[in-house]
């Protein structure tokens, strides 16, 4: 390669990969999206907005709802089903199963764990994680470990939101942002193949103040009084929000670059989290990206949290826009705050 990639600035990256040893590859992808399909004409109903209103801000023309006895552990069996047919695995095979989620079925015991019962992988390990709009990233990151490490052969990760339950309807600056679904990815060993070649991780707890639902927990727990307040909700501080996540994901991407040993103009499809088209843009700018290299389906699904990036990458996957030897960019941030990259080789 002739070209030497600058580090990235305001922190000092990871090393670059080196390939010793076993690699981990993406050897199946699928994805789920529930049945009932929720417009801004729909939305101009219930809230005061419209749909131009909304596609000016985010880019968002509709978003898919989860029927009310359908729940994340439902959406992330189906989307780990669809990826388990791709990749030709059934489900004695699986080690481990990691579920990335915000909106877990109950508090305990893990989603992961529905979803093993519900697939039928009874010799799987599970856990859940935590990590917002970055929770695929994370996963694929852990899920690779164990697999380069040797310690498991084949590990599911899921990234599924039902985010219509925690979202407040009657809050026009957040209601029209978000949408349920569910993907997920089987990881393996590839013979030959570099895989997931690096990865970036970050977060700044300081500022988890900006994107938050602030009751359910042990610091406020259900009461009447939290009730009507309505804490039980997902709360966001739009303009700080947006600010970070575009000086975040920018930093991420270029660092996962820096230690592929890859320029920008060396990726075949970029796939951001789908939160907001301008934040997309600006991102895409920042990098010197050209808009070819973007992949979004934004605006049919909003924002899918955890299950944002996984959803459009076996979209791009199914529909012929990532092929094999490509070089690809996964950037995303989200609460907490959290954000990442990884840069894949299909």
């Amino acid at each position: 390669m002739t070209n030497t990639p600058k580090p990235p600035h305001g922190r000092i990256p990871h090393a670059p990969t080196e390939f010793k040893g076993r690699t981990c590859s993406i050897v199946g992808v699928g994805s789920y999206l529930p049945q009932r399909l929720m417009t801004n004409a729909d939305l101009e109903k219930s809230v005061e907005t419209s749909d131009e209103w909304i596609t000016t801000r985010t880019g968002i023309k509709e978003r898919r709802i989860a029927a009310a006895d359908e729940f994340t552990s439902d959406l992330a069996t189906n989307a780990a089903l669809r990826a388990m047919e791709m990749a030709g695995v059934e489900a004695g095979q699986i080690d481990l199963i990691i579920v990335a989620t915000i909106t877990p079925d109950m508090p305990f015991p893990a989603t992961s764990c529905l979803v093993q019962e519900k697939i039928g992988a009874g010799r799987a390990a599970t856990f859940d994680i935590e990590a917002a709009c970055s929770g695929f990233i994370y996963g694929l990151e852990i899920g690779r470990q164990f697999v380069m490490s040797g310690t498991f052969n084949t590990v599911l990760v899921i990234g599924a939101e039902k985010l219509s339950s925690i979202v407040d309807w009657t809050d026009r600056n957040t209601c029209v942002l978000f949408g349920d679904g569910a993907g997920a990815a089987i990881l393996q060993n590839r013979s030959g193949a570099h895989g997931l070649i690096s990865t970036c991780l970050g977060a700044d707890g300081g500022k988890a103040n900006l994107l938050q639902m602030p009751g359910g927990g042990s610091r406020c727990p259900a009461t009447h009084a939290s009730v009507d307040a309505r804490l039980h909700y997902l709360r966001m501080e739009g303009k700080e929000a947006f600010k970070n996540a575009v000086n975040a994901m920018c930093l991420a991407a270029k660092e996962a670059l820096f230690s592929a040993h890859l320029e920008i103009s060396q990726i075949a499809c970029i796939i951001p989290h789908q939160a907001n088209l301008r934040i997309i843009e600006a991102v895409r700018d920042r990098l010197d990206a050209t808009p070819g290299q973007l992949f979004m389906n934004l605006h049919k699904y909003g924002n899918t949290s955890a299950a944002s990036v996984a959803i459009a990458l076996d979209e791009a996957v199914r529909t012929g826009r990532i092929k094999t030897g490509d070089r690809i960019l996964l950037v995303v941030f989200g609460a907490g705050l959290t954000w990442g990259a990884a840069v894949i080789e299909w």
